[in-house]
């Protein structure tokens, strides 16, 4: 029996959530056992095009990205997008808010003309995703989980309850007690709360949380005697097209 062509394929991104597969030393021949990887520009010089499952990196922000996205599209029958930036436009989607030709000018000076650019979007804004990793960085342990799932033909299972509960199950005290504004109340779990628990107020790097409660979310607001601009502004690093996407609809 055939194992499944697996590539990896990166776009606009530091490259980080296709490096950390390379850490997967304790596991990396057991994977390599259960797929043929046939197109991985970080750790094989071979390429070809013959792969059923796409896992895809990086945020869309050129029409080069555009073109190379499709066809990647139309050749796998499986697309996972790896990582904040693919999933829902991360960092990069920060100078969305920005204009276009300025933040090109500060970037590539003179040369600004040869390097076509546009907003930067989530692979799902572009092509159809079958499947996601979310976070930044991508936790290897979630991949594993959802490399299993789609190669015995289940629908992996991502978190969809808040950073929050992780934080309750880990007994820490809420940063919200300290004065910090921290997304965990409307990020999407499965990090193990990974940044509260270690000083740190939740980035949002995992995306909203599905069918957010936003009367909750405003209860925790007014508790802590907060705005949606302060709000905002945490938002703004991973999420900004999400928070773009929200300021359209109370239009």
């Amino acid at each position: 029996m055939s194992k499944p062509k697996v590539a990896f394929f990166d776009f606009t991104s530091c490259e980080g959530c296709q490096l950390s597969k390379l850490n997967l030393e304790d596991d990396i021949l057991d994977i390599l056992g259960l797929v043929e990887l046939v197109n991985f520009r970080e750790a094989i010089s071979d390429r070809r095009d013959d792969y059923e499952i796409a896992f895809v990196e990086g945020s869309i922000s050129t029409p080069h990205c555009v073109e190379r996205i499709h066809k990647i599209r139309r050749q796998a029958k499986i697309l996972v997008a790896l990582g904040a930036c693919a999933h829902i436009g991360g960092i990069n989607a920060i100078r969305n808010r920005m204009d276009i030709d300025a933040v090109k000018q500060e970037v590539y000076g003179a040369d600004k003309y040869l390097f076509p650019s546009i907003k930067a979007q989530a692979v799902s804004d572009v092509v159809k995703v079958d499947y996601f990793v979310p976070g930044c960085p991508m936790d290897n342990q979630e991949f594993k989980r959802v490399l299993s799932a789609i190669l015995t033909g289940k629908k992996p299972v991502i978190p969809e309850h808040a950073v929050c509960v992780e934080c309750k199950a880990r007994e820490n005290e809420c940063l919200y007690d300290y004065g910090t504004v921290c997304m965990g109340p409307v990020t999407r779990a499965g990090c193990n709360a990974a940044c509260p628990s270690n000083g740190h107020y939740c980035f949002g790097c995992r995306g909203v949380v599905p069918d957010l409660n936003k009367n909750a979310a405003r209860d925790v607001m007014e508790k802590y005697k907060l705005s949606m601009h302060q709000i905002r502004n945490r938002f703004y690093m991973f999420n900004s097209n999400l928070v773009d996407l929200e300021e359209k609809r109370d239009e």
